[in-house]
């Protein structure tokens, strides 16, 4: 290969969508946007978003590809690069795939903090094996899906996919996203499989202030213990690529971090798959390096194989002739990309696509996850399961769709999915009556719909309030270069770009609330978002519900968890504040003397790992039997349940200062009224080991406290099991 050839092999500069153009029968032609970037560098490395669709690309149905057409497009820009490369090298189509493949009639599962909500990575898997089945069925290759972003600050609009606050559930859910999406085998891809791009590589949910890519204020020993076991845990499932962050870590940002993506990622850790920048970032090095083109050379250098839109990748070439890499630098990226390309079967079979997937399935999973994704919070006034004859469905979120889908959605045909309204008025007993008012908006502090809100609630016997936020792109919302949402003209209130000062929902909203919860009528608040917003005044409701932005079908998941028709089994993946004044309020910080605010609480409103069935449960004590922990675990009520058995340790002497407490594994459980059952845990090294005190060793704690709960403000007050200096450790492994 030449070296501009090389080199090309290494750039991901166009847009897809600005690959092709409808034309007026209905068909596509390529553009000279095309012909131009295929031209300079003597075909094609990669081509980002071919069918990605939003309100940033401008694609929707009358101008983008379909599950219809799909394929047909990605085989027409596939042969055009196969042509105009002089030895027939194929480009990897890269997708979005945050919550389902991000193009036209690609299924919308719930956003990763309701994934996390699930705990259940058995479920996500199959979820995750079916968009990659959507992908590769349209003729693309490469998902980027976020997985390693820890929610430490709420305030952070893309709070919404990470899977939640704790690094082992995040481990455990980006090991499914792995095996669903790429399979088990190391070798070739199935047709149905595609290779995934974890993102992001390191530690970018510790941004400053919530905002988005700001600095991270991260020491060694929180960067190991908190932000990088997910990652750890993707590659050791077979990760193809990570994506570099756009934070710095101690003042080097990670895509110009050789420390991070070559000395721990490759040589420590065994990493041999693809590293892609994320959009730009690449560029954002010339800030220290003083020109693009020593940009791409930094970040070659530090373990960058691919960029995103970047300049400085585009001038390799000239780094060269300047001696800033050497063309064996380019050789060593260029093998990766191509060994991509090769286990994906490109060379031989570039325009073969795998079985479209039926699209029932698609919404039967996505339904599936959000039904278990709905936590009851309270229901102190025992008004749920629905017993009432006449309900008012109130609020900004009770007849809408779209507030349901989160960030990276692409547009929905008309008629695609439920609200929480149509579902109540369709899934209802015979003879009750449904009836609604929207009382406000989403943002903004127009009061005048509370009135009629106020009169119906005042006349049923039961309220159903629906608040929440948005992610919501629309033609109003204005972007930024990279794609993220300044959120300053349209209802956005979470999302990339859209971090927010503190935590409260909108002032019409917490009016309507508080006008709602006035009548006397009992009140069910149910809150969609994206974030743990600070609601503290819904504790005088009867009953508190929330749903991570569900999905298209999430209405009907929401109500059939109101009518009792299904129990409802999440638990919050996240802590959630009483203010953001408190912040952070995460369960696992440093065991130090945590002392409460003069002026209010330091505790959380709601714990992580807590969550309410319609039933009970009684835990035993814990007892040791050899390296397991048993716990009988009893449901005390009157209806079938399931319960998530939590399991954390509570290090008491270790060569580091330890966390207060630290999950180490879950198990659901599903028990009928009465039922009692002994549940047994293994405690391995997964369960015990902690980052040692050079970060580069696992060690057992001398003496550590096993604790078995519902939750971890429950945990914290379990009957503890100690392992002293007599337990048989396992062997020091590296991280």
């Amino acid at each position: 290969m030449t070296l501009r050839e090389k080199a090309g092999q290494l750039n991901q500069r166009m847009y897809g969508w600005d690959a092709y153009r409808r034309t007026p029968g209905g068909g596509f032609e390529l553009t000279d946007a095309l012909y131009a970037e295929t031209e300079r560098f003597a075909g094609l490395g990669a081509l980002y978003g071919l069918l990605r669709a939003d309100a940033w690309s401008g694609v929707d149905h009358t101008t983008g590809s379909t599950a219809a057409d799909g394929a047909a497009l990605a085989g027409l820009v596939q042969r055009h690069v196969v042509e105009r490369s002089r030895l027939g090298i194929p480009a990897l189509f890269v997708e979005e795939v945050p919550h389902g493949h991000m193009a036209l009639d690609g299924t919308v599962l719930p956003v990763n903090l309701a994934v996390g909500a699930t705990w259940n990575p058995e479920l996500y898997e199959r979820a995750a094996a079916h968009a990659a089945a959507e992908l590769r069925a349209r003729g693309c290759h490469v998902a980027l899906v976020s997985a390693l972003d820890i929610a430490r600050d709420p305030r952070w609009g893309r709070t919404e996919e990470c899977f939640g606050e704790d690094p082992y559930l995040a481990a455990r859910l980006t090991e499914a996203l792995v095996r669903g999406m790429q399979g088990e085998s190391p070798g070739p891809f199935p047709q149905d499989k595609a290779p995934v791009v974890l993102k992001h590589f390191a530690g970018q949910g510790a941004t400053v202030g919530g905002r988005n890519s700001a600095e991270s204020e991260l020491g060694l020993r929180e960067l190991h213990e908190i932000h990088l076991p997910a990652a750890r845990a993707g590659v050791r499932a077979g990760a193809a690529a990570v994506m570099a962050a756009y934070n710095e870590v101690d003042g080097m940002p990670c895509s110009g971090n050789r420390a991070l993506l070559h000395d721990l990622l490759r040589e420590r850790w065994g990493f041999q798959g693809l590293v892609m920048a994320d959009g730009l970032a690449v560029d954002r090095l010339a800030r220290t390096t003083g020109d693009k083109v020593s940009a791409g050379a930094l970040a070659l250098r530090a373990g960058i194989d691919l960029s995103l839109w970047d300049e400085g990748f585009t001038h390799l070439e000239e780094a060269v002739e300047r001696g800033l890499v050497t063309e064996a630098d380019l050789d060593t990226a260029v093998a990766r990309v191509l060994r991509l390309k090769f286990r994906l079967g490109l060379f031989e079979r570039p325009y073969s696509t795998g079985p479209l997937p039926a699209p029932a399935a698609g919404r039967e999973l996505s339904t599936a996850l959000a039904r278990e994704a709905v936590t009851l919070l309270h229901n102190n006034g025992g008004v749920l399961p629905v017993r009432a004859r006449r309900i008012a469905v109130v609020g900004p979120h009770a007849a809408t769709v779209a507030h349901q889908l989160g960030d990276y959605t692409a547009p929905q045909r008309p008629g695609t999915g439920s609200s929480v309204l149509a579902a109540l008025r369709r899934l209802a007993p015979p003879g009750t009556d449904v009836h609604h008012a929207r009382g406000c908006a989403l943002t903004g502090d127009d009061l005048a719909g509370i009135p009629e809100a106020i009169a119906l609630a005042a006349d049923c016997d039961l309220a159903v309030l629906v608040l929440g936020g948005s992610s919501a792109r629309t033609a109003e919302s204005e972007f930024d270069a990279n794609g993220a949402a300044r959120g300053t003209r349209s209802d956005m209130t979470c999302g990339e770009g859209t971090d927010l000062a503190g935590l409260r929902l909108g002032r019409a909203q917490h009016a309507l609330l508080d006008a709602v919860t006035a009548t006397g009528t009992p009140t069910a608040v149910v809150l969609i978002q994206g974030r743990p917003h600070a609601v503290p005044e819904a504790e005088h409701a009867a009953a508190l519900l929330t749903a991570w932005y569900p999905g298209p079908w999430g209405g009907e998941a929401i109500a059939e968890v109101l009518l009792g028709m299904t129990d409802p089994t999440g638990r919050l993946p996240v802590s959630v504040p009483r203010s953001a004044a408190q912040l952070p309020v995460h369960y696992n910080h440093k065991d130090t003397e945590y002392g409460s605010y003069v002026d209010d609480s330091a505790e959380p409103l709601y714990s992580f790992g807590h969550g309410l069935s319609y039933t009970t449960f009684a835990y035993g004590p814990p007892r040791l039997a050899g390296h397991t922990v048993e716990v009988d675990v009893t449901n005390t009520g009157k209806r079938h349940g399931r319960t998530v058995v939590q399991l954390y340790i509570r290090p008491l002497r270790t060569p580091v200062w330890p966390r207060t407490l630290e999950l180490r594994t879950f198990q659901g459980v599903d028990l009928a009224p009465g039922e009692c059952r002994t549940v047994a845990i293994h405690l391995g090294a997964d369960q015990l080991a902690l980052v040692g005190a050079d970060v580069g060793t696992a060690v057992l704690p001398e003496t550590v406290e096993i604790r078995v709960a519902g939750s971890a403000r429950e945990a914290l007050g379990a009957t503890p099991v100690v392992l002293g200096q007599n337990f048989t450790a396992p062997d020091e492994t590296p991280l």
